[in-house]
């Protein structure tokens, strides 16, 4: 019987899934068939609705979370297919993709703080653009909160792939390596699964991105961090 609920589970949740992704290939990305939001709020609604608890959807998410490693590692096959333009465009990448991270923890922190926030909420948003595994070593080693960062993580990858590709879009960035390096270094994982619907080459640049973001923001907070005590 635990067996036969764990699979209505995850058919359940692969169906939402299809479903929320045939309407946003067919609206052509619109943003308000943005597949992990609405796939989650559908999710959500019908589990309350039926009375499911956290816990007892628990198992069918841990099955399904497995595949995440699988997934993050496929993403290595886009990028062999552009190594040549990766070893052409490495500086640029390396210098985009820096700049991006710093701009977004530093802004982010500052502003928090300028807010009146707690030490411990700064440090915690300070690494909303990375992603959950990076998020949370950084902030641990700052003082800051581990839940609440995944907590602003997934927020701004939510929000980043709400409207990160329709931004671009307007402010006329067209170029697949710009777009996907842009999705990839503010909205990580999120952003990737974007990127990865416009194209192969936009999913390649994000999944670099989302990594490389990672690595300079672990660099990058020490001296954030400092400037930011001096700022207080």
């Amino acid at each position: 019987m635990q067996q036969l609920t764990l699979f209505f589970y995850i058919a359940f949740t692969l169906g939402v899934y299809a479903l929320v992704r045939f309407l946003y290939v067919r609206s052509k990305n619109n943003p308000l068939f943005n597949i992990v939001a609405v796939s989650a709020a559908i999710i959500i609604a019908v589990l309350l609705a039926c009375g499911i608890t956290c816990e007892q959807y628990e198992p069918a998410k841990d099955i399904m979370t497995i595949l995440l490693g699988p997934a993050t590692v496929g993403l290595g096959l886009p990028l062999y297919r552009y190594r040549k333009l990766l070893r052409q465009q490495a500086g640029c990448i390396a210098m985009c993709v820096a700049g991006g991270a710093l701009l977004a923890m530093f802004s982010a922190a500052l502003i928090a703080q300028w807010g009146g926030l707690p030490h411990d909420v700064v440090m915690s948003i300070m690494v909303k653009g990375v992603s959950i595994p990076f998020a949370i070593e950084i902030t641990g080693m700052y003082g800051g909160i581990p839940p609440l960062a995944a907590a602003f993580v997934v927020a701004t990858g939510t929000f980043g792939s709400l409207v990160g590709s329709w931004f671009l879009t307007r402010v006329g960035v067209a170029n697949p390596l710009g777009r996907g390096l842009a999705l990839g270094t503010v909205s990580h994982a999120q952003g990737t699964a974007v990127a990865l619907m416009e194209g192969e080459e936009q999913g390649a640049m994000a999944g670099l991105a989302m990594i490389l973001a990672g690595i300079f923001t672990a660099a990058f907070a020490p001296p954030v961090v400092w400037v930011l005590q001096l700022l207080s």
